[in-house]
């Protein structure tokens, strides 16, 4: 199980079996002393290799105060052959010596040894670097956080991953390199197609391979692309049925990406019921709280019983409840984990399971529901970004002055 967790992750570097931690050398010794021999013995065999690795965290150990260590650890019943290139089994020593680079203690806080199992996969993040992407956009997401958004999604080789407001691929990515199959839409045509102007400093207009296609391609993952469509989120164009085990997106907040939708403002709602239209409407404005509602009744409707619900959900701290989370009758929240934006902004992973089938009556439940009223907050969402934005400058300007 350790090990196919770390196959996952981005957030860990590795994992060990511990065996023994103190805060000081003397504590590190007894507690080694009192781990089960029996536990030991097998990875201490005289058929066996080895090799002790030290790792200090904010300090530096010259070769001979890292062998003065392993030598100490000589009371350890270890009958196998050193071998530094290719050993068997890995043991770790880990000192904590704080995190001020400016008051490094003689002696660590805490020390730590054990058996090194497995080490994460955080050399995606640098491999899936946006900096080496050849299609990028305002918006286009940290490849960390898109990796984090993929496993909170439980993202499986053979999966179909949908993105509703998909920019420039980024969260595709992520989930295809775990297997799955993708596909997304957006609203806006020079987006999908890669056209119009570049996001790069020093570069006018995008070049002929600047797409999401030519992204996946460049990380050998253009088999798992299904295409990518120009569609109003709000209008859903998917035939009826269960067709995504996952659906993973990062809606626009109105910042950086306009929230948009096709129709004008005068449009009535009975026009979203026509079932052909021969021209696409101008864009209006799209409140936060319909792309949210929209956005989850139509992952009760298309997501597989099972499927997954990921999104990111700005708020405003100051007046943050669990409350204004949205919810669906065929949803069940399973995570909410805040990114910090600024003092007084954030973001929220929401993750949502589909537990219950769709059916009509599930359509606009949520009209019904007392507490709809709060997540109308989320419409003046940007004005009060802004708003704090604003005073920031404000109060720079006069520290400055003084």
């Amino acid at each position: 199980m350790a090990r196919g967790l770390m196959k996952r992750t981005v957030c860990a570097k590795s994992i060990f079996e511990l065996w023994g931690h103190g805060r000081s050398a003397g504590e590190l010794y007894a507690s080694l002393k009192s781990y089960p021999t029996d536990k030991m013995l097998p990875y201490l065999q005289s058929d066996s290799t080895y090799k002790v690795h030290i790792h200090t965290f904010n300090k530096t150990l010259t070769q001979a105060q890292k062998i003065k260590k392993i030598d100490a650890l000589e009371f350890l019943p270890f009958k196998g052959k050193v071998s530094l290139k290719n050993p068997e089994h890995i043991f770790w020593i880990l000192e904590d010596y704080g995190m001020d680079p400016n008051n490094v203690p003689e002696e660590p806080f805490h020390l730590y040894f054990g058996r090194w199992i497995a080490d994460g996969q955080r050399e995606l993040i640098e491999s899936y670097s946006v900096k080496k992407r050849h299609f990028i956009g305002n918006t286009s997401m940290d490849a960390c956080l898109s990796f984090i958004m993929a496993n909170h999604g439980r993202v499986k080789p053979n999966d179909v991953v949908y993105d509703p407001f998909v920019g420039t691929g980024g969260l595709l990515i992520s989930s295809a390199h775990f297997g799955a199959y993708v596909c997304g839409t957006d609203i806006d045509y020079n987006t999908i197609h890669g056209l119009g102007k570049a996001s790069r400093k020093n570069q006018k207009w995008r070049g002929p391979d600047e797409n999401i296609r030519a992204n996946l391609r460049q990380y050998g993952l253009e088999k798992y692309y299904l295409d990518a469509l120009v569609s109003d989120s709000s209008r859903p164009i998917w035939r009826k049925g269960m067709l995504f085990d996952a659906i993973i997106t990062d809606p626009p907040y109105g910042i950086r990406e306009a929230t948009r939708r096709t129709g004008s403002q005068k449009e009535t709602v009975k026009s979203a019921e026509r079932s052909t239209e021969n021209h696409i409407f101008v864009s209006s404005n799209y409140h936060l709280s319909d792309i949210f509602f929209d956005l989850l009744k139509f992952a009760a409707e298309y997501l597989v019983m099972g499927g997954r619900l990921v999104y990111w959900l700005p708020i405003y701290r100051p007046e943050y409840t669990e409350e204004i989370i949205p919810r669906h009758p065929c949803l069940k929240l399973i995570s909410n984990c805040e990114q910090m934006l600024s003092s007084h902004t954030s973001r929220r992973l929401i993750t949502m399971e589909k537990v219950k089938e769709f059916k009509d009556q599930d359509q606009n439940s949520y009209l019904l529901d007392g507490q709809y009223m709060p997540y109308r907050g989320h419409n003046s969402f940007r004005e009060k970004y802004f708003s704090g934005v604003t005073k920031r400058i404000a109060k720079e300007e006069k520290d400055n002055q003084k």
